[in-house]
């Protein structure tokens, strides 16, 4: 029995791409029934349907006849959904089965395609410009043009050819629409001008005193209290037992006072005040005692001590080092400036206090603590 000739690679590839036409058919059907609500059902060429919200669909088509060879290339079909008129308006009323084309053919499904809007720019309104809003502006193939000018105090921004141009309180569209038509009226036919907020210097906040960074920052949404002292570096050692929050827009004197304790370690909510641009955030450092230790002590010097804080007489010498073994501490005193100058020596015993016989006297700005020796 003789044996049937062999195919050559010409043949054989041919075959096989002939045997893929009936897969590409029935990929084609499936998109079909989704868009369309029929399976295998494709709309002819001649007459495109209307379909519901005003938007007409021109095809949904093979382009030409299936070619085996060009099944070889990008999957030997090409399919095209034109939307002439109001092509926005089609959603899944307008097109029944299909919930979200462009989602189905990438592989997303409907949480890939809400996920593709930034969810920043939900409920955000357009910020109007402000004075210290530094702005780049550029006019389409004009580069003589360009300019990257900061809106004055008076809220106006200077341009060639037209001068002053009033900006405060405008949003960058509506400012792009006054220069396009001041231009349009005299010099240009039909501008193309774009407007780039560069910096936000009507947008600021600014934080002085006892934290890590202190400065002006750009606020370009809400801020809690919390939020703008971690943006300045946190609160420093040096912070006092108050800030205050003064409004941007307060009178002389209106200022809010808020409680460090009860902000920082008591976490008190009805603290944590909402900040706006323009308002400033004044942390006072915390006036400082210094407290001076000389005599029979291992490290004699000059203590600093936060005035909220106050030190005793036992806890300066401890911080002077303690005292010394030839030191006398039934002999320690205290030099005061009291009034008009005169200075007061005040005795203390140290082993009377040790024992608490006798009150550990409070120190004050400024005293200084003799602890005497002794010779035998």
């Amino acid at each position: 029995m003789a044996s049937a000739p062999l195919m050559n690679s010409r043949t054989a590839a041919r075959s096989v791409a002939l045997l893929r036409v009936p897969l590409t058919a029935a990929i084609v059907s499936l998109v079909a029934a989704q868009v369309f609500g029929a399976a295998g059902t494709v709309p002819p060429r001649s007459g495109p349907p209307a379909m519901e919200g005003g938007a007409d669909v021109d095809a949904l088509v093979c382009r030409g006849p299936v070619d085996p060879r060009a099944l070889q290339g990008d999957g030997g079909f090409h399919l095209r959904l034109g939307l002439p008129h109001a092509a926005a308006s089609v959603g899944p009323a307008a097109l029944p089965g299909a919930r979200n084309l462009a989602g189905t053919i990438s592989g997303e499904g409907d949480e890939g395609a809400r996920r593709s809007v930034p969810p920043e720019d939900i409920d955000h309104p357009v910020r109007p410009v402000g004075a210290e809003d530094l702005l780049e502006i550029t006019v389409f193939e004009i580069p003589e043009l360009n300019r990257t000018v900061r809106v004055t105090e008076r809220g106006t921004i200077s341009l060639p050819l037209l001068g002053d141009v009033p900006a405060g309180g405008l949003t960058p569209g509506q400012l792009e629409s006054r220069i396009k038509e001041r231009l349009a009226e005299r010099y240009l036919q039909d501008p193309q001008v774009s407007i780039f907020v560069r910096e936000y210097g009507s947008k600021r906040v600014s934080v002085l005193g006892a934290v890590g960074k202190p400065g002006s920052y750009e606020m370009l949404g809400a801020r809690s209290l919390l939020q703008v002292l971690a943006q300045a570096g946190g609160l420093t050692e040096q912070v006092g037992p108050v800030l205050y929050v003064i409004p941007g827009s307060a009178e002389a004197g209106d200022r809010h006072i808020v409680n460090v304790a009860d902000l920082m370690a008591n976490r008190d909510p009805a603290l944590n005040l909402d900040i706006r641009p323009g308002d400033i955030v004044s942390v006072p450092m915390e006036r400082q005692l210094y407290i001076y230790v000389d005599g029979a002590v291992k490290t004699p010097g000059r203590i600093e001590q936060p005035s909220s804080r106050p030190l005793t007489l036992l806890q300066a010498i401890a911080k002077a080092g303690g005292p010394t073994e030839r030191a006398n501490l039934k002999r320690v005193q205290i030099l005061r400036q009291g009034d008009g100058g005169v200075q007061q020596a005040i005795a203390a015993n140290v082993q009377r206090i040790k024992k608490g016989e006798d009150p550990d006297p409070i120190l004050q700005d400024g005293d200084v603590v003799a602890v005497a020796e002794t010779f035998f």
